[in-house]
C-alpha cells in the first residue's frame, strides 16, 4: 500500500488509502501495541473527521477504548501519550503536505514513534494478507479527553520574556493556531492564523520557499527581529532573520546551544541528522557539546536521542527534539526557546542575522532532488567517483552516504517519502561547491538519466 512510509502512514486520501484502510489500522493498533486504550487526535484537514470516524470504529471494534482529544497539534498528542502513560496513540495528519493529503502518525509508550520497521510494516502485512477484523464481543468506548490546559501549562514553563523583541508569525492556517496567541500574546504580528484545512494562503510546508515569502515580507514591513513559521501540524518550525532571510533549519540546532548552555548551564550530547552543516558541531563544540549524527526522520531521531540521553537535537527539515519533551519534537517549544535566545542576544546588541553569520562557515547547496530509477546504483556511483579521486576524512553509511573531505562534504540518500534521490553538499568556497555539484549532476544525468 502506497500510503505506508518509513515514518508514518500518509498519502492522497481516497487514492493512496481510504476509510477501509483507516478502519483496519485502528483495528490492528491495540494488538500491535498490546493495549486496550488508544489516545487519538486530529488536525484540521477537511478529510480528518472522516478518517477519525473510521479509525475510532476500528479501535472500538477491536475491543479497545479511544481517548479522543479532538483537534490537536501532533506534539500535543506526543505530550498526551507520554504524560498520561498511554501505550498507543494516533495523530491524524498529513503534516506539511498539500490539502488533498492525509495520514496518521502512530506512537507507542513514552511517545516513541512507530515506523515501518517498528510496527507499521506489520500492520501493512496484516492488511495485505486480508486478515479478518471481526468485532469484539465487547466493543470499546469513545471517551472525550481534554488535555489542552495541561499541555499549555507544560509549554508555559519555558516561556521567556519576549517584550524586548518584535516577532512576526505565520501560522500556516494550521494547528499552531490552537496555542500561539495564548503563549505569545497579542503583541506580535500574525498572518494566516485561522485554522483552515484547505490552506487557502499557501501549502503548510515552510521548506518550499514560496510558502515563506509572505512571512519574509511581513518581517520587513513591521521591522521584526525574527519571523516564525510552523508547518500544518506544528511539529516543525522555521525562522526568518531580521533582514527577512530564511534561515536553514539545521543552523538553529546551534542557536539552541545559547539557551541550554548559556541559560541553563547544561551540556551533553546533541543530535543532528546526516544532512546537517558541519558548522553546527563546530560552533557547539567549544560550549562543551558532543555532536552525534544519525538518520533523517522522527522514527529514527526520537529513538536515538532517547538511547543517547541527549539534551536536544534537530533536523534540516525543521524538527527539534528535546529531552525535556519526552525526547520528542515540538515546533512551539522550539520556537519558545529560540525566541529566548533572540531576546537575550538583542540585549547584547546582536541581531539574529549577526548570530547566524557567526555560525555559518561554509557554502551550502541546499538539498537537490534527482528523480532516478536506480537509486542504489546512482548513490554507489557518486560515492565511488569522489572517493576514487580524494581520500575521505569521515564516512557514514547509515542513511545513504555522508562522505567528508578536508574542504567539502556531501550526503546522498534516497527519500523515504518521495521518489527522489537527495543530494546536499557543503564546501569552503563557492567555486568548489559549484564544481562538486556540477560533477554530481553530470554523472547522474549521463549515467542514470536523472531528472532534476
Amino acid at each position: 500500500m502506497s500510503a505506508f512510509h518509513a515514518y508514518d502512514v500518509r498519502g492522497v486520501f481516497n487514492v493512496d488509502f481510504d476509510e477501509g484502510v483507516a478502519y483496519k489500522i485502528g483495528y490492528f493498533i491495540p494488538e500491535l501495541l498490546g493495549t486496550d486504550k488508544v489516545l487519538v487526535g486530529r488536525d484540521c484537514r477537511v478529510s480528518s473527521p472522516q478518517i477519525h470516524d473510521s479509525l475510532l470504529r476500528g479501535i472500538n471494534d477491536a475491543g479497545a477504548d479511544v481517548y479522543d482529544i479532538g483537534l490537536s497539534s501532533t506534539p500535543m498528542v506526543y505530550f498526551g501519550t507520554a504524560n498520561y502513560g498511554f501505550k498507543a496513540s494516533v495523530q491524524i495528519t498529513a503534516s506539511h503536505n498539500p490539502k488533498e493529503y492525509n495520514g496518521m502518525k502512530v506512537s507507542r509508550e513514552n511517545a516513541l514513534p512507530v515506523g515501518l520497521d517498528s510496527g507499521l510494516g506489520q500492520i501493512r502485512q496484516w492488511i495485505d494478507e486480508g486478515r479478518p477484523t471481526p468485532p469484539a464481543a465487547t466493543k470499546g468506548k469513545v471517551i472525550p479527553m481534554d488535555i489542552r490546559k495541561d499541555y499549555l501549562d507544560f509549554l508555559l514553563k519555558y516561556k521567556g520574556d519576549y517584550s524586548g523583541i518584535k516577532i512576526a508569525f505565520d501560522l500556516s492556517n494550521g494547528m499552531a493556531s490552537l496555542f500561539a496567541r495564548e503563549i505569545f500574546g497579542d503583541g506580535p504580528s500574525y498572518i494566516f492564523e485561522e485554522m483552515d484545512g484547505n490552506f487557502p494562503n499557501h501549502e503548510p510546508n515552510p521548506l518550499i520557499h514560496k510558502n515563506v515569502e509572505p512571512l519574509e515580507a511581513l518581517v520587513k514591513e513591521v521591522g521584526a527581529d525574527v519571523g516564525v513559521i510552523y508547518d500544518g501540524d506544528a511539529d516543525r518550525v522555521m525562522f526568518v532573520d531580521n533582514e527577512g532571510k530564511f534561515i536553514s533549519p539545521d543552523l538553529m540546532i546551534a542557536v539552541l546551544g545559547h539557551y541550554y548552555v548559556d541559560e541553563r548551564h547544561e551540556t551533553g550530547i546533541v543530535l543532528q541528522d546526516i544532512r546537517s552543516s558541519k558548522a553546527v558541531g563546530e560552533y557547539l563544540a567549544p560550549m562543551g557539546i558532543k555532536m552525534e549524527t544519525w538518520k533523517v526522520g522522527r522514527a529514527f531521531a526520537a529513538r536515538k536521542l532517547r538511547d543517547l540521553d541527549g539534551v536536544w537535537g534537530g533536523e534540516l527539515a525543521g524538527h527539534y527534539y528535546f529531552r525535556d519533551f519526552f525526547y520528542s519534537d515540538s515546533g512551539l517549544l522550539a520556537s519558545m526557546l529560540i525566541l529566548r535566545v533572540v531576546a537575550s542576544m538583542k540585549k547584547k546588541g546582536i541581531t539574529l542575522a549577526d548570530l547566524i553569520r557567526r555560525i555559518v562557515r561554509y557554502e551550502n547547496s541546499g538539498e537537490i532532488n534527482f528523480r532516478v530509477e536506480d537509486k542504489a546504483g546512482a548513490m554507489e556511483a557518486v560515492k565511488e567517483y569522489f572517493t576514487s579521486v580524494e581520500t575521505p576524512t569521515a564516512f557514514m553509511d547509515f542513511d545513504g552516504y555522508r562522505v567528508e573531505f578536508p574542504d567539502w562534504w556531501f550526503n546522498i540518500r534516497p527519500s523515504n517519502t518521495e521518489p527522489y534521490l537527495r543530494f546536499i553538499c557543503e564546501a569552503t568556497s563557492t567555486a568548489l561547491l559549484e564544481e562538486k555539484v556540477e560533477k554530481t549532476k553530470k554523472l547522474l544525468m549521463e549515467r542514470f538519466d536523472a531528472k532534476l
